[in-house]
């Protein structure tokens, strides 16, 4: 396997507006440091103990994400250094983002995920939801756009239904707070419909370093 060819290979498909995040969740160090001696930055993770460890052993000027669901109770561990966190959920979950925000004199920028498959076990807000939580004005928050995941399905016309319907929402919520500027969506299996339905965010695991 070659992870910076990989790398490349995603990279030349993509219009520089569109930023690529490396999905390292349970692969080993040496994987994300190939990555990185290929020019990659932005790592995502979905456990907060791994992402943790991985910080504190790894280049210090990588850029973490975190992608997967967030307990409130694990945002404390985090907070001094998470670059971007995509899964916010909840006004529970962004009230205890600022507060450690604010313990580690930082701002932290996220994303609002909102609800846009078929399945029910998917996390997320609708649309009055992320309104609500864009209007609380929190000082160390910066809501920095939208993220959602699509139905894991072969169904392609499915799949690109619920992209434009997230590319709608960003676009009615963005006529309102229009410093959101970053819309998530897109994995291996569907980024080149997610990137023609309006995403300038992908997150990539599999196509960069082989399945699980």
């Amino acid at each position: 396997m070659n992870i910076k060819a990989n790398i490349s290979n995603i990279l030349n498909d993509l219009d520089e507006k569109v930023q690529l995040v490396a999905v390292s969740k349970t692969k080993p160090n040496n994987y994300i440091l190939e990555a990185y001696q290929a020019g990659q930055r932005i790592f995502g993770e979905n456990k907060v103990q791994e992402l943790v460890k991985k910080h504190n052993i790894l280049p210090n000027d990588i850029q973490w994400h975190m992608i997967g669901h967030l307990q409130t109770n694990k945002v404390k561990y985090i907070a001094p250094f998470v670059s971007l966190i995509h899964s916010v959920d909840s006004k529970k979950l962004l009230i205890e983002i600022d507060k450690r925000a604010k313990q580690n004199d930082r701002v932290i920028h996220c994303l609002l995920q909102i609800h846009i498959a078929q399945e029910s076990n998917k996390f997320g807000l609708n649309e009055n939801e992320a309104l609500e939580l864009l209007e609380m004005n929190l000082s160390n928050i910066s809501i920095d756009g939208l993220m959602g995941m699509a139905t894991f399905t072969d169904d392609k016309r499915q799949i690109r239904s619920e992209f434009k319907s997230l590319k709608n929402t960003f676009e009615k919520v963005r006529r309102e707070f229009n410093n959101l500027f970053i819309l998530s969506m897109g994995m291996s299996g569907d980024y080149d419909i997610a990137i023609k339905e309006g995403s300038n965010m992908i997150r990539i695991g599999s196509s960069i370093f082989g399945s699980r």
